[in-house]
This record gives structure tokens, sequence and C-alpha cells, in this order.
């Protein structure tokens, strides 16, 4: 593809995402591609990453935009990110909108004058709210702020960031130094991750899909705060283990790794496909023999109702705003794709209870969520607490956060991420 046409496929990418608002922008993208089987992996990557780094500047583009006069539209976006985000020239703006077979069409007068507003400019503004300059929607503003003090702007910066690639070594097959050299060999370069003792990053955006590591189960993709929420469950071979919110088993696999294959999961999940696609993962990874997955339906409720007290460790990675995955999921912010907080919030606190039933006298109950706010963390399990006196916490290593596990980009270069590990006191009875 020529440049231009790449510009022009942005704008496409970004009205289709405009369009449908509740579709995650990841989703958006991948159909994208697959409708144009035509486009090369090169432009490809360029046209999908030039529409991360606009969704990473999404509030200071409107800011810009309004400040020069210009409706706001994926068009518009465009040229004024060519001109902050790439700091390009007018010479070169006008090659890129030439009006020419498969580019966009030609700037008018308007459009020019207002790049020429633009450009040579930075993203930054005196004028600018900081809230604006942070990419922090106003929504959330108020209690992150409350909850970070001081460090709010340092914690916001960091979200602004591109994330980490982070892999899970299956340590049920092979040691993290042999995962490493299994990369070398492909040309994937990693180095051990600070926190996680079975974490890989890639030194660089590596391409994955081929290497020997991942097609054979060797390493899973998964961030290092991700992998940190299993190694809070301290699973033990022989241990009867349930991951309630289990998903597509990226922390089931974790905690099977740790279990040295012995023992039971049972990974559960109200989205019974998302579920059963963990299932080719699991034989992948040589874990399958201890695992087995329980859609929460009609059946599964039922059959949650007899196994009150009868798990050591019950993992609740819970839904929830997904606030702490900003860096690697930008549209986030701005877009809501299920429910509301103040509905998240109630699903959690019911999840919560219902799950605490399961563990046995003194199991381990692990609380999870991928958010920033206090609302989902701390005081859900602050009230938990208050109605469950049976329930005491485990203090979280000093450097993770204490009481509680606390991960955010900037003081760990992770998602963010909370885990409260509680533990059930001894039936005294």
């Amino acid at each position: 593809m020529k440049p231009a046409s790449r510009i022009e496929a942005t704008i496409e990418v970004l009205t289709r995402i405009q369009d449908q608002t509740r579709v995650p922008m990841d989703s958006v993208v991948g159909d994208y591609m697959r409708q144009r089987r035509y486009i090369g992996a090169k432009d490809r990557k360029e046209i999908a990453e030039r529409v991360y780094d606009m969704t990473r500047a999404h509030a200071r583009l409107g800011w810009w935009l309004d400040k020069v006069g210009a409706q706001d539209t994926p068009r518009e976006r465009v040229i004024a990110w060519l001109a902050l985000g790439e700091q390009i020239d007018a010479a070169r703006a006008k090659t890129l909108f030439d009006g020419s077979k498969y580019a966009p069409e030609a700037l008018n007068d308007k459009e020019a004058k207002r790049f020429g507003h633009l450009e040579g400019r930075s993203f930054d503004h005196p004028d600018m709210p900081t809230e604006i300059k942070l990419e922090c929607p106003p929504e959330y503003a108020d209690s992150l702020k409350s909850y970070f003090g001081a460090a709010f702007e340092a914690e916001m910066a960091a979200m602004m960031e591109p994330a980490t690639l982070d892999l899970r070594v299956n340590t049920f097959v092979l040691t993290r130094e042999e995962a490493m050299e299994s990369l070398k060999k492909d040309g994937v370069k990693t180095e051990t991750t600070p926190h996680s003792p079975w974490g890989l990053r890639c030194a660089h955006k590596a391409y994955l899909a081929k290497t020997k590591a991942l097609t054979k189960g060797h390493v899973s993709i998964q961030d290092e705060g991700s992998q940190l929420i299993a190694y809070m469950c301290a699973a033990k071979p022989g241990m009867q283990v349930l991951d309630y919110c289990a998903g597509a088993g990226g922390k089931t696999l974790a905690l099977a790794a740790m279990m040295k294959r012995k023992g039971r999961i049972v990974a559960m999940d109200n989205d019974e496909k998302r579920l059963m696609k963990g299932k080719q993962r699991y034989k992948k990874s040589g874990l399958a023999d201890i695992i087995e997955a329980r859609p929460i339906d009609d059946k599964g409720r039922k059959w949650l109702k007899r196994q009150k007290g009868k798990f050591d460790v019950v993992l609740t990675d819970v839904p929830c705003s997904g606030t702490g995955t900003w860096r690697r999921n930008p549209d986030m912010r701005w877009h809501t794709y299920g429910p509301e907080l103040a509905e998240l919030i109630e699903i959690q606190k019911d999840i919560l209870e219902r799950a605490s039933k399961m563990v046995k006298p003194e199991g381990r109950l692990v609380y999870a969520t991928c958010s920033l706010l206090p609302e989902e963390n701390e005081n859900q399990i602050e009230a938990f607490l208050q109605a469950n006196p049976d329930f005491e916490v485990v203090p979280t290593p000093e450097e993770l956060g204490t009481p509680y596990m606390r991960l955010t980009p900037h003081r760990h270069n992770t998602d963010g991420f909370f885990a409260a590990t509680l533990q059930r006191k001894a039936d005294l009875s």
C-alpha cells in the first residue's frame, strides 16, 4: 500500500470504531483486516499502531480540534494526529491527502488552514486541563485523584504508554531459562520479569505465532500482573481449586502448573463459549487431566450448591471496569462495553458472597480485578469482611502493596491489578 492508502485505511477503521460503539476496538480492527486479506503485514501493523496511538491521544486530539474550530470526525482526527502526533509538515500532508485512487480526498482550504495552525505544535498546551493532558475520563477523575493523591499525574502518565508483552512459562513442561533459550532460537529476545517467578518480558515487539514455545504450549501471553493473581492463590499439588470466573483459562493454566498436575481444578464461567475455548489450551499445555470446565448455567448453579466448604482455594477474578488495562485497551477509557460501574459493583459483591461459601476452613479466597478504582477493590473487601467475620486478610508482600496487592504501570510496569487474599478461619465449633 502507498502511504496515502494507509491514511485512508486509518480513517475507515476510525469510522467503523465510531459507528460500532458497543464493539471493542481490537475486534473492529481485526474484522477490518480479515475482510481485506490483500493488506500486507507491514501495512496492517502501521495502520493498527496508528489507530491505537491516536486512541491513546483521544482527549487531547478532541481538545485541539475544538480549539481550531474543527468538527470531531475521523478525518479531522487523522489530520490533527499527523500534525501533532507524527509532526509532518504541510507539504507532506498534501501528498497524503491528494485525492488519488485509494487515498483520502484532497485537503480543502479550511482543512489546510487548520493544519497550518497545528503544524509544529506539541500535544500539550498551557491551557489544556490536567485531566485532558493525562487522558483521564471525567467520570473516574475524582476517584483516582482521591486514591493516588500526589502520585495521580505520574500514575496516569504511565497509563498512557503502550503495554509490555509478557509471557508466562508453563513450568510443568520446562524451566524459565529453557523457555528463554527456545524463544531466542526463534529470534525472540526476553528477560525475566521482576515479580512473577514464571514470567518473561519480550525485549521488543515480537512475532510469536510461529515460535515453538507458543505453538507447543510452553508459554502463554499473559501480563505479569495477571500471573501474580494466580501466584497469590498459593495453590499446591493435591489441592481442590475453584477458578470461579475462569474466562478462557489463562489463570487456570497458571494454577494447574503450580499444582504440578496433581489435584483438581474446576474452571467456571457464565460465558460457556469462552470457557470451552480453554479446553484446547489445557490439552496443549499437558495439564488438561486435572481441569474440569463447568459453565455457570442452571446445572452449574445446582452443582455449586453441593460444594459448600469443599475447596482449598477459590479464585474470583470478577468482571470489572477494566480501568487497569487502559494502556493495553485505550478505547476502554471512553467506551463501556458491558455493565455500568454501579451494576458491576453489585455483580462483584454477589460473586464474592457466593464464592466464599465454597472455601473450606483455613482455605483461601482470592478476589481480583483489573481495576484501579477503590469502589471495586478495597471498598468491596472491607464490606465483605464486615459481613463475614469468619474470614481474615492474608497480607500481600510489601513490594506488591500491602495488605492487598495493588499493581500499577507506574510502580510495577504491569497493567493495573488488585487482589485481596482472604483466609477462612479454622472451624472452632
